[in-house]
């Protein structure tokens, strides 16, 4: 968060540029054809369409009686999918034949570089070919074929993926440990243990199929308040369907208040600028509006950069005249708390770099924080780590398993204080898309060539810490373009960004391309969008109608545009804005229309 200046544009939507592989030697006597229907004779057993994009045609085809059409549409590439098991350290050649333009052919999930290629133009049949080799620990890749957006129909025969074959693919186990989380009004999460050779999971709600996951965490949504439910679900892949496991029941809540006891189902998040002033002036503690569910003093400053030590101090007179006293201020918050309203202590911003990079430094965090926490009386921490407080060390690869001392420290930092204060503590969050949508793409590597070690950074601490979470608010703003699950990038200031990059925190996604670490997405209930107030907050801003698109699509998918979710999710908890004090200059245009948008 930027306390004079909008925060520097990161620019993330860089391609990474990607050469053709070379075709593999001549493949020895023990290889085999290990692609199952590669001519299509028997339908699409075998494959699966994104978006029910691909059908059997008789015409044309390149051999056999019968080929793969499959039609692309503005919002979906037409993926068709195949996961086959192959064997460690070992070279595999594709190929196909394809009719058509813009058609890509190739393969993820090898453990070393995914290999592909593709036609811009093929009139007739073409044949395409690539090459990879897998990793030590590789047992199955997943072999594609797919269009461009928007394009017409390409076709696709004679598919081959030729080299040492694996084990045979065995039906999943029947998935254990089924848990349901805390509902809420209208969401249940849901949670389980990893099946070995699943690919995905089906859910099923009183015995029907109402979703499929790809980590080990789904949320049930669009559920009616005070009601029970039973949830079964099962493991799939490429062999088929494991029976259901055992069911777990659970009941939503009456709607009364939030899941987690601790906040509205709809919250209003937002920084007030209490320990500086700038163009949007001082607001104090007891002139910040009703409509403000989570107020985030801004901010918590470190003595240096490594000390790990957090002062707080009310703005000074000289900078801002209409300061309140230290006893108004406290009283203030007393009286914001006793309206149900939650007051926290933000740490970081722009200028607040914060390296937790030994124990001493995480040590003195705790202790300091919690003197800022106990003299004020405030609720929990907002982390607004920026700039270089988080990056990782090289091969530091695994979000799950993280080795970089200044994340390793920050999460041990965040427990202790959350084991100190109890269930009431509330903790949030704030990165940029940059630490976290990014390492979509790129995870502790940068997108302009050489390294950034930032990209992708928070994705362990929120990994790490999300039981303990209640609410990571992205800031959707003062970002460059970000490629969301449609593999297209997305700009922001519009409701689209806000789409794309939401769906991507509540449906989870695989970090840098690696199809075995997926980042399970968060409940409903933890997140919230997070938006410049005004034009003079942030690069970004985005109109009251467009915010209004956006949680129409998130919320009931509606007014969806071109992105298409892979959820509807009415338990969505609210918006961030960065900051009271630009919504006050702004004459309230950001809190007025959250208080008037209608949710249901």
């Amino acid at each position: 968060m930027d306390r004079t200046r909008p925060l520097t544009l990161l620019m993330a939507g860089a391609l990474a540029a990607g050469g053709l592989a070379a075709l593999s030697p001549a493949a020895q006597a023990a290889d085999t054809e290990l692609a199952r229907n590669g001519g299509f004779e028997a339908g699409l057993d075998g494959w699966s369409c994104s978006a029910g994009s691909g059908a059997v045609v008789s015409s044309p085809v390149h051999a056999g009686t019968k080929a793969l059409q499959a039609t692309p549409s503005g919002g979906d590439n037409a993926k068709c999918t195949q996961t086959v098991t192959v064997k460690p350290n070992s070279t595999y050649t594709l190929s196909g034949w394809f009719r058509g333009s813009y058609v890509y052919l190739g393969a993820t999930g090898t453990g070393t570089t995914d290999g592909y290629t593709w036609t811009q133009q093929a009139a007739d049949w073409q044949k395409l070919s690539t090459s990879f080799t897998t990793g030590a620990s590789t047992t199955s890749v997943t072999i594609y074929t797919h269009g461009w957006y928007g394009t017409p129909a390409y076709q696709a025969d004679d598919l081959s993926l030729y080299g040492p074959g694996g084990a045979p693919v065995e039906i999943p186990a029947v998935p254990t440990g089924l848990a349901a989380g805390t509902p809420t009004s209208t969401s249940v999460p849901l949670t389980w243990p990893a099946v070995a050779g699943a690919t995905s999971y089906k859910i099923y709600r009183g015995g029907t199929a109402v979703g499929t996951a790809t980590g080990t965490s789904y949320t049930a949504t669009g559920l009616t308040p005070s009601t029970g439910y039973s949830f079964q679900i099962s493991a799939v892949n490429s062999a088929g369907e494991s029976a259901k496991s055992a069911a777990v029941t659970a009941t939503t809540t009456s709607g009364g208040g939030g899941g987690n006891g601790q906040l509205p189902d709809r919250a209003l998040v937002g920084y007030l600028h209490a320990s500086f002033a700038n163009g949007s002036g001082y607001t104090r503690m007891a002139d910040v509006p009703d409509s403000w569910d989570v107020i985030n003093l801004a901010f918590g400053e470190p003595t240096s950069v490594t000390s790990g030590d957090i002062r707080f101090k009310l703005c000074p007179v000289a900078e801002c005249p209409t300061v309140e006293s230290e006893a108004d201020f406290k009283a203030a918050i007393k009286a914001k708390q006793d309206a149900g309203k939650k007051v926290l202590i933000s740490i970081g911003g722009q200028n607040g770099q914060v390296q937790l990079a030994t124990t001493a430094a995480r040590d003195t965090f705790v202790s300091s924080v919690s003197k800022i926490i106990d003299e004020y009386g405030l609720d929990g921490l907002d982390i607004d780590f920026e700039g270089h407080s988080l990056s990782l060390q090289t091969g530091d690869t695994d979000f799950r398993n993280p080795t970089t001392p200044v994340v390793v420290n920050l999460i041990q930092a965040v427990k202790t204080l959350k084991a100190k204060y109890g269930a009431k503590f509330v903790l949030t969050m704030a990165p940029e898309t940059f630490f976290v949508q990014l390492g979509y793409q790129f995870y502790g590597s940068g997108p302009w060539g050489g390294q950034d070690p930032r990209a992708g950074a928070y994705l362990p601490v929120i990994h790490a810490l999300r039981d303990d979470l209640t609410l990571l608010h992205v800031q959707d703003y003062n970002s460059g373009p970000i490629m969301g699950l449609d593999n297209q990038y997305h700009s922001m200031g519009g409701a689209d960004f806000h789409i794309a990059m939401t769906d991507m925190l509540l449906t989870g996604f695989p970090v840098a391309g690696n199809s075995e670490r997926v980042f399970p997405g968060l409940r409903p209930e933890q997140v919230a969008i997070g938006l410049p107030a005004s034009t003079q907050a942030g690069n970004g801003h985005t109109s009251p109608a467009e915010v209004n698109k956006a949680l129409d699509c998130l919320t009931k998918k509606t007014n969806c545009g071109t992105y298409q979710t892979h959820g509807t999710w009415s338990g969505l908890r609210g918006l961030m804005t960065w900051s009271i004090n630009w919504d006050r200059f702004n004459g309230g245009e950001f809190s007025r229309n959250f208080d008037a948008y209608k949710w249901n």
